[in-house]
Formats: C-alpha cells, structure tokens, sequence
C-alpha cells in the first residue's frame, strides 16, 4: 500500500528525507532512480515509525533509533509481501538515511545490529549468441520507422556486444562520433572505463547515426526519442519485451541479461575476472565472481549431455 502524501506531512522528518535525497542526487551523485528509491525508503521508515510508536516522529528522534525498532519494520515491509533481496536493499537504505540524519544532528551514528534478511544467491541467466541477435533484430524490424528500427539495433547490441547497461548506453552523448574501436563509458557512481566496441556495434551506430532525422550535435544525446528528446529506458524494456514474445524466448531475457550474456561469453572464451571487472564496471570483483558459477553451470550441462558416464 502506497503512504498517503498527507500523512508524511504530520511527521516533521519528513523534511529530512526530502533534504537526504537532495543531498544524494547533488552531493553524493547517485542516479535518479537511486534517489527515488532511498527517499521512498525513508519516508515509509518515517511513516511506520510514527505508527508504531504512537507519536510525531521529529527529525531528532531518528538518531535514537533501536534494533526493535528496526526488525518491527522489517517484519512490516516482509508482511506486505516484500521479497528477501528487496527487504534487504530496505534495511541498507534505513541504515543509510539514519547515518544522515545523526550526521545532521551532530552526534555519533550508533546503529543497532539488525541482520537483514538472507538473499538467495541467484545466478544470470545468459542468451545464446543466436538469441541475443535475433532478439535485437527482431525488435528493431518492428519498430514504427527505419531509423527508429536502427537505434533500437545499435542500443541493444551496445548491450549485448560492450556489456552496457541501459542507462548507461542511452546516456551516451554525440561527442563520442565517430565511434572508433573503443569507448568511455560513464556508469555508476560516475566511474568511468573503457569498453572494446566490435565491428558489428560500430557499424550499427553509424547506420543509425546516418538515418536519424534530428541533428545530433556534439552535446546532444546519441540515442533519441522519436520527437528528438531523451530516450525513455521503459521503451527499450518494452521493445525487448514484445520481440521475445514474438520470438518465444523466456522473460528472463531481459535487456538486462543480454549485458549478463556479453559477460558470460567472455568469461566462456577465457576472460580473466580482473578483466571482466574492469569491462562490465562493477566496483568489486565479488561482483564479477558470479559468472564463474555461470561459466561452471554451462560446463556441468555439457558434461551430462556429452559424457559417456555422466
């Protein structure tokens, strides 16, 4: 259920949850669907609180925070049906919100030891090399005019031939062209690397660099709406999602899992982990240690089809 607007406004924290996110999106410039996120967290701590404290909850009364109250709102969030994975991001992002506000108040975060919820360990599922293309051309013939068919082309095999992610492919600016054999990538956290851009990439970024009917200056967004704004990333999903209904392809075959796939096939083809952390950008290589148990899966599957006493 989602909290009622009105009902935050009687809890005077509020306003320091509207001050953590400013400070998230400007200081600490994380993305905007982080900031969305962490302040949804914090107003919704703030709501239950008051609730189950039976009282206003004032911006200092969240430097005295107590574990009960933490696993009371765990059991809360759990109850209305939140998943471990998502109760866990939960409870990081209260604890975040509380470091903020005993920061405000100049006094020492003291936070209460809560165990958040274990997460199942769950392991990418990769497309085959045929799938990923015919999932990317699939969605570009569909598309309502050429040139948008050749944007969505270059975005998705930006995905699945560079290992980017969404945001960050459609985050790409002009600039950049024209495309050589390598790119600067801006991912999370604003951290920057250089990824490899094959043949096939680059050719279908010029193709649609040629056809797109909007000028597309040197500080201007590469990929483009189809009246010349920003890009909406739920367009991209939408696309892949109607391409692999058409093609019948599972739904965990998400534009998401085509950046899992570039990961899993380099990885397949001898890529070394430090390599691959430093080509998919995450900040840890715990990170990037998942794929090895992908890579494992692929070769236990081909053990028990192949082997004779499998």
């Amino acid at each position: 259920m989602a909290d009622d607007p009105a009902t935050l406004d009687i809890h005077p924290a509020a306003g320091l949850a509207a001050r953590w996110a400013s400070y998230l999106q400007h200081d600490r410039r994380r993305s905007a669907h982080t900031v969305r996120a962490y302040a949804a967290t914090a107003h919704r701590f703030i709501v239950f609180l008051g609730r189950y404290r039976g009282e206003t909850i004032e911006p200092v009364g969240l430097t005295d925070i107590n574990a009960a109250d933490l696993r009371a709102f765990l059991a809360d969030r759990r109850a209305s049906g939140l998943g471990a994975a998502s109760a866990a991001r939960e409870l990081s992002g209260v604890r975040a919100f509380l470091r903020y506000a005993a920061d405000q108040h100049g006094v020492p975060a003291q936070l209460p030891r809560t165990r958040a919820p274990k997460r199942p360990r769950t392991l990418p599922r990769p497309a085959g090399p045929d799938e990923a293309m015919n999932l990317a051309e699939n969605a570009a013939d569909a598309a309502s005019e050429p040139w948008l068919g050749a944007r969505d082309l270059a975005i998705l095999l930006l995905l699945y031939g560079a290992g980017l992610r969404v945001a960050e492919a459609l985050s790409l600016r002009a600039n950049l062209l024209p495309i050589g054999s390598t790119l600067r990538v801006t991912g999370k956290r604003s951290k920057t690397r250089i990824v490899p851009i094959v043949a096939a990439v680059r050719e279908a970024i010029d193709d649609y660099v040629r056809q797109c009917p909007y000028p597309l200056e040197s500080d201007a967004l590469l990929f483009v709406g189809a009246r010349g704004g920003p890009l909406n990333p739920d367009l991209v999903r939408r696309s892949v999602a109607a391409a692999r209904h058409r093609l019948g392809l599972p739904d965990t075959l998400t534009p998401h899992a085509l950046r899992h796939s570039f990961a899993t096939h380099l990885l397949a083809r001898g890529a070394d982990l430090r390599s691959l952390q430093e080509l998919l950008g995450h900040a840890s290589l715990s990170s990037t240690q998942i794929y090895t148990a992908v890579d494992a899966a692929r070769l236990l599957d081909v053990y028990r089809h192949a082997h004779p006493r499998a």
